[in-house]
């Protein structure tokens, strides 16, 4: 299904080389300004970065409906975009020798011949253009109930960022640079880390870390709709993201109840957390701390180095090395899809649970 949300559902479809793409949103509440210099804004973070992303260029001009002089009626919301930069051409090949890394082969399984193998097709990391456009469309809906969304890359291959940064200069620091860095040192050890990799036809991951202010105490539900579990299922969503850890995450495991807890006091009449080891979720539920999650992206699958894959025709074992325009780390593109599904899923949360005025 392409569908997520309960009472703010969002629906994808189209894929990669069709003449459009778009999202459709459903729920949102009549009378509610759409901000579209957000939308523009937000875009632009996804674009392609000179010199290390793809050559591949979009206008991204959405064309949105369900809006009369820039408020919600209580229709839905739909967002198209046109596919116009297009070589289906460099595909071809790909209908019968997987990529490795891709969805080729399970998708060829379960679709048949009739899978659109063109650019990924509905699989591709141009699906995500929508994704943004509805994310950015919602951040004023949850700035509605006080809470704002940023992120910044911690990491890009080898190179890692250890600094602590306060989270009002993340939300706006790392949104001024192509690799959505926290300084410039570091912006040019990434980019140094994705050009060396891009030299010998290859590629390089990287971490994004999001941070989400000013949630209620309260927001999320237990057991099979908490917090963390719909914003995991959000960003998982997301092409290339194979991992994601909440506070301390994984490194939880190794620490001691006394080390993990966060332990409460009253700060001025409101009850704050010393520490947020548990990343602002606790029982499924946000505890008034900040949100504070991690999502990994993979290296970039597709890689000129030539790989191994098979025939799918003659079954036989096969090379292959891909053609096209492909950016050699998605990490820093994909930390703005990062901030839209957090921001959709806590304006659904917040729906759901009667936060939003």
């Amino acid at each position: 299904m392409n569908r997520i949300g309960g009472s703010i559902t969002l629906t994808l479809f189209g894929a990669s080389h069709d003449s459009r793409i778009g999202c459709v949103i459903d729920g949102i509440p009549a009378g509610y300004p759409v901000n579209e210099d957000i939308i523009t804004a937000d875009l632009a973070l996804r674009k392609p970065a000179e010199g290390i992303g793809t050559p591949r260029v979009e206008a991204d001009v959405p064309e949105i409906s369900g809006i009369v002089n820039g408020i919600t009626t209580g229709c839905p919301v739909v967002i198209t975009f046109s596919n116009s930069n297009t070589r289906s051409s460099d595909y071809e090949q790909l209908r019968r020798v997987p990529r490795p890394g891709h969805a080729d082969y399970p998708a060829v399984c379960k679709f048949g011949p009739a899978h659109d193998i063109r650019g990924g097709g509905m699989f591709s990391g141009r699906m995500t253009t929508p994704l943004v456009a509805a994310g950015a469309l919602l951040r004023d809906l949850i700035g509605s109930a006080g809470i704002s969304v940023g992120s910044y890359v911690t990491r890009i291959g080898s190179v890692v960022d250890m600094n602590v940064y306060d989270v009002a200069d993340i939300m706006t620091r790392s949104r001024t640079n192509p690799l959505r860095a926290m300084s410039s040192e570091i912006e040019e050890r990434m980019r140094a880390e994705i050009l060396a990799a891009k030299s010998k036809g290859d590629s390089v991951g990287g971490i994004v870390r999001c941070f989400a202010a000013g949630l209620p105490a309260g927001l999320g539900e237990p057991f099979f709709d908490t917090l963390d579990g719909e914003i995991a299922k959000a960003v998982f969503a997301i092409p290339g993201v194979k991992a994601i850890g909440f506070g301390e995450g994984f490194a939880a495991a190794g620490l001691r109840g006394s080390e993990n807890n966060d332990a409460y006091r009253v700060q001025e009449g409101s009850v704050i957390t010393l520490t947020n080891h548990a990343g602002g979720v606790l029982g499924g539920m946000s505890n008034g701390s900040v949100l504070d999650f991690s999502a990994a992206f993979k290296p970039t699958p597709s890689i000129s180095k030539q790989q191994m894959s098979v025939d799918l025709v003659s079954q036989e074992d096969a090379d292959l090395s891909v053609k096209g325009r492909h950016d050699p780390c998605i990490a820093n593109r994909g930390a703005i899809v990062v901030e839209a599904m957090t921001v959709f899923t806590l304006a659904d949360l917040a729906a759901r649970g009667g936060f939003l005025d």
